[in-house]
């Protein structure tokens, strides 16, 4: 019994030795990297006091093109993208309805002037017979009433028929402006009713921004004010003058903003329409306090904002020991994902993605870009 005791323990110490001599010769423990973090400098004072929009490139004037009568489309001249001068036909209509009223308005002003012919001619009889005494002067009376009635028939045969003429004309839809097809909704064979929109013509020689600010920036856009446009098609790095023209009394039901648009008087070389632009509005300026309050906001992404309890903070970098810690901040407004803070320095390193995953004193490394 003593043997099998002594085989089990002489057993056991052999496997325990094994696991001893198994962890003393893997020496190699995998490498704990730092933590990889998005960060953006704090950026303050009038680097920081200014929005930008994304728009679009539209014409500033655009017309909703639409026949003046009903009927069918018989043909249409363009195509999307055309470029058109004023007088081309866009779209011809079928004028056959259109040429029948004007015959019957032309038969009409025939019959309205061989009554009145004879009209005239009554009453210059009665006229003679009234001045011989030979008739009292209520029948003469008739004989007037009838002429002034047909004269009156007359004319407005006349206005009719030359109504059914214009009518003619305008079955041909003709461009009032030199410019580019834009849109087209009707199609050959179609039948429309009087101004229904077939087509849009948008001219090209004086081309605006169109961008949609949100209300609580909507003080910094004033007509009149100057802004900086570029864009991305042509390249960021070609900015351009822009005014704002126009500023919408009305919110989109919607979204909430209100349209601006920005007339660009020296567009860039390339530029044509739908293009995407960006449009730099610079904040308005208020008294000397509020501009040394603002001097001191830093406009960073709303989900930098690392919130405990009723405390909003940030965590900054230190450059030397790559290590995070918090910050407390202020908040100052909120808007378009971004929200402006106060309590930060110019040289701040502030993590903007990822915050709720750090812990005081993580060390960190910077993503590839980033300051």
């Amino acid at each position: 019994m003593n043997r099998m005791v002594l085989r089990v323990v002489l057993l056991m110490a052999a496997v325990f030795s094994l696991f001893v001599l198994a962890g003393c010769g893997n020496d190699d423990t995998p490498e704990i990297k730092d933590q990889l973090v998005k960060t953006q400098r704090a950026v303050l004072g009038d680097e920081a006091a200014e929005g930008t929009y994304s728009g679009v490139v539209r014409g500033r004037y655009e017309t909703n093109m639409a026949f003046q009568i009903s009927g069918r489309i018989m043909s249409r001249n363009v195509q999307l993208g055309d470029r058109v001068n004023a007088g081309d036909v866009i779209m011809v209509m079928d004028a056959r309805d259109v040429a029948q009223q004007s015959n019957q308005g032309d038969a009409q002003v025939a019959a309205a002037r061989a009554q009145l012919n004879l009209a005239e001619a009554n009453l210059g009889r009665y006229r003679a017979l009234y001045e011989q005494d030979a008739i009292p002067a209520s029948v003469l009376d008739q004989y007037q009433t009838a002429y002034d009635a047909a004269l009156a028939s007359y004319e407005n045969a006349l206005a009719a028929a030359e109504q059914g003429h214009n009518a003619l004309g305008y079955s041909n839809l003709i461009a009032g402006a030199s410019g580019v097809i834009s849109s087209i909704s009707a199609e050959a064979g179609q039948v429309v009713a009087a101004g229904q929109t077939v087509a849009t013509l948008t001219q090209t020689d004086e081309l605006e921004v169109e961008v949609s600010i949100p209300e609580n920036h909507l003080e910094d856009a004033v007509a009149g004010k100057a802004v900086s446009v570029s864009f991305w098609a042509i390249g960021k790095d070609v900015v351009t003058g822009g005014v704002i023209r126009e500023v919408s009394p009305v919110a989109d039901a919607v979204a909430r903003t209100y349209k601006i648009r920005v007339s660009v008087p020296n567009p860039p070389n390339g530029l044509k329409l739908g293009m995407t632009a960006s449009v730099v509005i610079p904040q308005s300026s208020g008294d000397d306090a509020s501009s040394a309050a603002g001097a001191a906001l830093a406009v960073l992404p709303l989900s930098a904002i690392y919130q405990t309890e009723d405390t909003p903070k940030v965590w900054v970098v230190d450059k030397d020991s790559m290590t995070v810690s918090l910050k407390d901040v202020t908040v100052v407004s909120t808007g378009d994902n971004k929200v402006s803070v106060k309590g930060l320095s110019s040289d701040d390193i502030v993590v903007v993605a990822g915050v709720h995953k750090l812990r005081e004193g993580t060390r960190v490394r910077l993503s590839e870009g980033d300051n």
